[in-house]
């Protein structure tokens, strides 16, 4: 922590000395709050994850599309190794906020979905969660994962689950709809972190949100009315419930990766994760197996 925090102080933005103030959270970065010529910034020192497909031009490139777009705290310098943005004083959800707060997010995310990419430059991102998935396992299987047992199963499943897929409708995804990346400054709500900002589905949002939330089959209900603006029939719940179960398998196997590729920051625990995440992919495959057959 404190060799980040000198990096903090070296960035070239600072218009005098500052001192670095920790802000606990993160599964992957570690994050700091500064105050610099009267304006507090939020700090992120965070370097490219390449066996995560993380490489943080990209990411700069969408947070600055999503600032313009209106869903994002502005990014106001990148370099090397940081980024910085304005900082917001607000409080991060936990999963009983997601669903307390359907309504609200539902229009946060759409816009996510349709007027981010009206702002990205460069090159597309593209995140598609059955490729990063056959990487995982790529990866897994060639560090010798204490999780390699499992592999086999997971894979089989990511194949059926990706021919239920079919095809898609094509959006700018956040594709990381973790609860702790929605933070409400009780004025409105703000999606921050885009490591793996993306081209892809918007179920897979959606289903994100429902599995590390731990929606209900009325939550989901709920949720895919708001998005959709009419009732769900069998063909989208079907997608969707496939959808969920991919999304709780990619944060598992994410976990397993980080294990053995990352350090983590403090407070977190991916041995620990792995193992919540595994048991969330569970009540997730029950659900759409007990919907749709296995």
């Amino acid at each position: 922590m404190s060799e980040a925090a000198e990096r903090v102080r070296a960035l070239s933005l600072w218009t005098g000395e500052v001192d670095p103030r920790p802000v606990s959270g993160g599964l992957s970065n570690v994050n700091f709050c500064v105050e610099d010529g009267g304006s507090k910034y939020f700090v992120r020192i965070c370097e490219d994850s390449p066996y995560h497909h993380v490489f943080r031009d990209v990411e700069a490139r969408c947070s600055q599309a999503a600032f313009k777009a209106g869903v994002s705290p502005k990014l106001v310098h990148y370099e090397t190794g940081a980024m910085v943005f304005d900082f917001k004083e607000a409080r991060t959800y936990d999963g009983a906020d997601v669903i307390a707060n359907i309504d609200r997010l539902v229009p946060l995310v759409k816009r996510c979905h349709r007027e981010v990419p009206k702002h990205l430059r460069g090159a597309a991102p593209l995140f598609w969660v059955f490729h990063v998935l056959r990487d995982y396992a790529h990866v897994i299987r060639e560090g010798k994962s204490r999780s390699l047992s499992h592999l086999a199963r997971y894979m089989a499943i990511a194949e059926v689950l990706e021919a239920e897929t079919g095809q898609v409708e094509l959006v700018f995804g956040h594709n990381d709809l973790l609860p702790a990346n929605f933070i409400d400054d009780g004025e409105r709500v703000w999606l921050v972190d885009w490591e793996y900002g993306g081209f892809n589905t918007p179920l897979f949002d959606l289903a994100g949100m429902a599995a590390m939330a731990g929606f209900s089959k009325e939550d989901e209900t709920r949720l895919l009315e708001a998005y959709y603006d009419r009732a769900a029939d069998d063909a989208v719940r079907r997608k969707y419930s496939a959808m969920r179960c991919a999304a709780a398998l990619r944060e598992t196997m994410w976990a397993m990766v980080s294990e053995m590729h990352l350090t983590p920051p403090p407070g977190a625990d991916y041995a620990e994760y792995t193992t919540e995440n595994q048991e969330r992919f569970e009540v997730s495959l029950e659900m759409f197996e007990s919907e749709f057959g296995g």
